[in-house]
C-alpha cells in the first residue's frame, strides 16, 4: 500500500509537471493552458453523458431483478475517469479518456473482476451477504445459508 501512495502522490504528479514543461516548451504556455481547460471541460461532459446512461442501465437492471454489479463497476470508472480529467496534467487524462472508452473500461472491469475473484478463493478478502432492510429478503435471494458471525472466515 505504500509503495502505491507514493506513486500516487509523487510518482504521477512529477511524470504530469515534466509532460506540463515539455508540452509548455514544445507549443506554449496558452496553448497549453487551453488543452488543459479543453480535456477538462471535454472529459467532464463525456463523463456526465455516461454516468447518466449507466445510472438508467442499473434502475433498469434493478427494475428487472438483476445483477447491478456491471453498472456499479461501471459507475465507479466512470466517476475515477471524471476525477482524472479534471485534474490538470496529461497522463492523467489519457487514462481519463481511457475509462470513459466503453471497450477499455470492459477489459479493466474484467481484470478487476478477475483479481476480485482470487482474493475471495485466496481468503483474502470475504463476502457477507445480509439483510440490510430487515424484511428477510436479500439481493442475491439467498437460500440455505447458514448466518455467520462478525470475523468468521468463509472459504
Amino acid at each position: 500500500m505504500g509503495r502505491f501512495l507514493v506513486l500516487l502522490f509523487v510518482v504521477v504528479p512529477a511524470i504530469e509537471l515534466i509532460l506540463l514543461i515539455e508540452i509548455g516548451q514544445r507549443v506554449g504556455t496558452i496553448n497549453t493552458l487551453a488543452l488543459i481547460v479543453v480535456t477538462g471541460v471535454v472529459g467532464a461532459w463525456l463523463a456526465r453523458k455516461q454516468g447518466v446512461r449507466t445510472f438508467a442501465r442499473l434502475r433498469r437492471d434493478l427494475g428487472e431483478g438483476r445483477s447491478p454489479a456491471v453498472p456499479i463497476i461501471d459507475g465507479v470508472l466512470i466517476l475515477v475517469a471524471a476525477a482524472f480529467l479534471v485534474t490538470p496534467g496529461v497522463l492523467t487524462d489519457v487514462v481519463g479518456f481511457l475509462l470513459l472508452v466503453p471497450m477499455s473500461r470492459r477489459l479493466i472491469r474484467r481484470q478487476l473482476q478477475r483479481r476480485f475473484e482470487r482474493a475471495i478463493r485466496t481468503g483474502a478478502v470475504g463476502v457477507v451477504a445480509s439483510d440490510v432492510a430487515g424484511d428477510g429478503e436479500s439481493w442475491p435471494p439467498m437460500k440455505n445459508v447458514t448466518p455467520r458471525g462478525p470475523g468468521d472466515r468463509v472459504h
